[in-house]
């Protein structure tokens, strides 16, 4: 059974930096692994995301402060989000897709405030 534990959230002031990583149990090889985000009263949203072949993509509100990685050997993906403002933040999720099943992690809130 695949799961997905994150850690890394918290609080940070604005224009601070936090750094959310993900481990995925067993030894599945991901099509993608993904960070969405999760605001009160709205549906979860793409905020980054990496395919096996190394593609990323991004949110347009994110580009330019946050990076996503993966380690392949660790089965991990990180964000590294910096320059961060009040609106980033949510509860961040981790996701992982292989082929039509879909794992996520139970979230990190990330918190940014003065």
């Amino acid at each position: 059974q695949v799961q997905l534990a994150e850690s890394g959230g918290g609080s940070v002031q604005p224009g601070g930096s936090l750094r959310l990583s993900c481990v995925a149990s067993g030894s599945v090889i991901f099509t993608a692994m993904n960070w969405y985000r999760q605001f009160p009263g709205t549906e979860r949203e793409l905020v980054a995301g990496m395919s096996s072949d190394g593609s990323t993509n991004y949110a347009d509100s994110v580009k330019g402060r946050f990076t996503i990685s993966r380690d392949y050997a660790k089965n991990t993906v990180t964000l590294q989000m910096n320059s961060l403002k009040p609106e980033d933040t949510a509860v961040y999720y981790c996701n992982a897709k292989r082929f039509k099943a879909d794992y996520w992690g139970k979230g990190t809130l990330v918190t940014v405030s003065t």
